[in-house]
């Protein structure tokens, strides 16, 4: 019997953002609950059997009872069966975040997978789930998928969180590992996992869905939950990524070669999309004049008004004065004598105070000037 579903993951309600002050990170935060509430309306309106979620839908069990009952309440668009399964975020720990939700009373149509026993679903589908008792798993949770005992013709599912050997990048964690080829073993229509942030067909028939909410600067494809249609045990897969999340990471780097901000300025406006949905991290590097590196102070902070945040970096970023930027300064007097001992102090290969010249350079310039202030 044919059995669709979403695969979501990682959603990691609760998730602080300490690195992103005021409104921007509480509106980060505000956020993953509203992607829930888009996930359960797409899967009312997919009209889908159930949604499974393969672990950190919580970044901790230290999360506030509120927090839980708003996410609770974020489901309730679909009706049909939530199967949630504890990660290493959020582990069945003697209490936890799953037990604290059974006390808020839940509907009936939130499972909560925390026992290694399958989970079964009309029409006919069995939801094998891998719980995690600890954040740190030391033998592999899905090893008793293989001798499940599973009604004869209905469509298996695993659920597990944690990194199939042997096929992430070199890049990710490898805590609470998980056979490459479990889902073969098992007999596996599919595999749902969580713990790699990006959308990936990491194996055959095993497949990360990646956090449906965006959450670091790195280009894996999230911002998504998949769509999974499976027409019958051993039959057709169909798997479609649908785009559910708010905000867009950008990351850019930008190496200045010609004393100008233009190729800054370009990569900014070359950003798709809502200015106000985007989180950028930007990263300047090379040498600029004074006069474009105050009309790009002044641009910057435009910017950032209108992304929902900006990160700067331009620690790579030095001041190169031209012969129009100290024209520009009146130079008479103690002036002109203080610019001369700076230029000097730039010119000496290896000046330990060099830094302290160029910004003070800027800071006269500014004040004479008058365009914007030195940062």
């Amino acid at each position: 019997m044919a059995f669709k579903f979403i695969h979501t993951a990682d959603w990691q309600i609760g998730k602080p953002f300490g690195n992103f002050p005021g409104d921007a990170g509480a509106e980060l935060r505000l956020q993953r609950i509203k992607t829930v509430r888009k996930i359960a309306e797409l899967a009312k309106q997919k009209a889908v059997d159930a949604v499974v979620v393969a672990g950190d839908a919580f970044d901790g069990n230290e999360v506030a009872d509120r927090t839980i009952r708003q996410t609770i309440d974020a489901l309730a668009p679909f009706a049909g069966p939530w199967v949630f399964l504890p990660g290493n975020h959020d582990p069945a720990l003697a209490h936890s975040v799953w037990t604290r939700m059974r006390e808020l009373d839940p509907p009936p149509n939130i499972i909560i997978a925390d026992q290694p026993t399958p989970v079964m679903l009309s029409p006919g589908a069995a939801i094998l789930p891998a719980p995690l008792r600890r954040r740190r798993e030391s033998t592999d949770q899905t090893e008793w998928f293989d001798s499940a005992d599973i009604p004869p013709g209905a469509v298996r599912v695993g659920l597990a969180h944690g990194s199939l050997a042997n096929r992430l990048p070199a890049s990710a964690e490898s805590a609470n590992e998980i056979r490459e080829d479990r889902a073969a073993r098992a007999g596996l229509d599919y595999l749902a996992l969580g713990d790699w942030h990006g959308a990936l067909n990491v194996a055959p028939g095993s497949w990360y869905s990646g956090s449906p909410e965006t959450d670091r600067f790195r280009d894996n494809l999230s911002g998504q939950v998949l769509l999974v249609d499976i027409a019958g045990h051993r039959g057709a897969v169909d798997v479609k990524p649908v785009p559910v999340g708010h905000f867009l990471w950008r990351k850019i780097e930008v190496d200045i070669a010609s004393l100008t901000s233009a190729a800054v300025l370009a990569s900014l406006q070359s950003i798709a999309g809502d200015p106000g949905r985007c989180v950028v991290s930007l990263t300047v590097r090379g040498a600029i004049s004074l006069a474009e590196r105050v009309s790009l102070d002044r641009e910057l902070r435009t910017w950032e008004s209108r992304f929902h945040y900006l990160e700067v970096d331009t620690a790579g970023l030095v001041d190169e004065p031209t012969d129009d930027d100290l024209d520009a300064i009146d130079t008479s007097g103690f002036v002109r004598l203080a610019i001369g001992r700076l230029k000097d102090r730039l010119a000496t290969p290896g000046d330990p105070q060099a830094a302290e010249a160029r910004m003070a350079l800027r800071m006269l310039y500014v004040d004479h000037v008058g365009q914007g202030e030195p940062s």
